[in-house]
């Protein structure tokens, strides 16, 4: 605890308390307002969070100014350049990047834990054939501490870490499950033999009827994606997992919390938003009519994919991504997207745009990523779950993290009342006949 304090007085100038600043090692500081309510008799209003501080976390950093992500201290650009998906995993739940032996110790665990139970594979036909993959995640991701609730000691560091890997091992395995499942193909089991990654589209993929080899290409865009979605600090996912987490939930309902939040088209369904504006918008010539839709405030029309709540520049995965998508695209498409074209075309449009400029409205990392998934032929209904299999290392590094913190507290959030005073109940018979409504 900092000795810095911020006082604060009545109009008067009579001090009322005195609030703690709290330090950490990079970024803003932070009021402690705990004794706040016992001191002044206030709670603070605070929609959306986006100025309070839910927790203390050493797992990323954001800087929205200068548009900097960091895992464990380590450049976002670093890793995506360098590093591989399971490496990451490993560096957001231990802190540091593992030696080879670490790695390929950490490797072969995951890959122990990547078969799902076979009356698992029962439960997808109880979905509809239409099913979106998300809720088949939600549901059957729920389902596993039906099967492990044997080895569900929270308060125990092994049996946490064992919940850990076989949440991030058997996602690839549930999510293509979905896929197969919807796609009325027979499931495909996981092949130890394959890298993560490999896996995810061997899994997704292959035919009990022929050979399916793995592009590398391919391979290492998907790894990719999944290193820029692994985390980014206190989002609408993680933060809903942490808050599952701290009633003492089962780590495997926290990721199925997780998912459900993670499904919103404000959040993780982002990617397949722009991808159906993109198709909305159809041709170039029609992106200026399109940009002064998204000026009308009184349009519910939305440019999706440019902005971003934390970041007030551009978003660092982006520029990243962006890369890729020609990479990719120049291997691997059978032809041009012309979505790509278009996404082109609309972002260089809309940066010369002075409305977009002062507000500074740049594209961020779903603007991309859908168009590489078209590309490596995922379809839309599975770029949630894609994003699901990525950022279940992270929500296991925050619930790990919060569960392993001895000031850990069940999340209880105030509100503002606004309704009725208190009032008498008034007997039905006495209740007036007009509809109130």
């Amino acid at each position: 605890m900092s000795n810095e304090y911020v006082k604060l007085t009545d109009p008067d100038g009579r001090q009322l308390t005195s609030l703690p600043i709290v330090k950490g090692t990079m970024g803003p500081s932070v009021l402690d307002i705990s004794k706040l309510y016992h001191d002044v008799g206030c709670f603070t209003v605070d929609p959306g969070y986006s100025m309070t501080a839910s927790c203390a976390s050493g797992i990323t950093y954001i800087d929205g100014e200068q548009g900097v992500l960091l895992y464990r201290g380590y450049p976002i650009e670093q890793l995506a350049e360098q590093s591989s998906f399971l490496e990451v995993t490993y560096l957001l739940w231990y802190g540091e990047l593992p030696n080879e032996k670490q790695l390929q110790q950490f490797t072969q665990e995951v890959v122990h834990h990547t078969m799902i139970n076979e009356s698992l594979r029962l439960f997808y036909q109880g979905f509809h054939h239409d099913a979106h993959p998300m809720a088949v995640l939600v549901g059957v991701v729920g389902s596993l501490s039906a099967f492990y609730h044997d080895y569900l000691d929270i308060h125990d560091p092994r049996s946490r870490e064992l919940a850990a890997l076989r949440l991030v091992a058997k996602m690839p395995t549930i999510a293509a499950a979905a896929y197969k499942y919807t796609m009325g193909q027979p499931q495909i089991y996981p092949r130890n033999s394959l890298s993560y990654t490999g896996n995810l589209l061997h899994m997704m993929f292959a035919m009990p009827t022929q050979a399916f080899e793995i592009d590398p290409v391919a391979e290492r865009a998907l790894d990719l994606l999944l290193v820029l979605h692994a985390d980014h600090e206190q989002n609408a996912s993680t933060s809903t997992v942490r808050l599952a987490g701290s009633s003492g939930a089962n780590p495997f309902a926290c990721i199925a919390a997780g998912i459900a939040a993670l499904w919103g088209p404000a959040h993780g369904g982002a990617n397949e938003a722009v991808i159906r504006m993109l198709q909305e918008i159809g041709d170039v010539k029609h992106i200026p009519q399109f940009l002064a839709r998204a000026k009308d405030k009184n349009d519910p029309f939305r440019l999706m994919g440019f902005g971003h709540r934390v970041y007030k520049n551009f978003d660092p995965r982006a520029k990243i991504i962006r890369e890729t998508c020609y990479e990719v695209l120049g291997k691997l498409a059978d032809t041009k997207d012309p979505l790509f074209d278009l996404a082109l075309k609309l972002e260089e449009i809309a940066l010369k745009d002075e409305y977009f400029i002062e507000r500074k409205l740049y594209p961020n990392v779903d603007f991309y990523s859908g168009i590489i998934y078209r590309a490596l032929k995922i379809p839309m209904s599975m770029f949630t779950a894609m994003f699901a299999v990525a950022r279940t290392a992270g929500w296991m590094a925050h619930w790990m993290e919060m569960m392993a913190d001895p000031e850990q507290r069940i999340g209880r959030p105030r509100q503002l009342y606004t309704g009725p005073v208190t009032r008498d109940y008034v007997p039905l018979n006495e209740r007036s006949k007009d509809d109130p409504h």
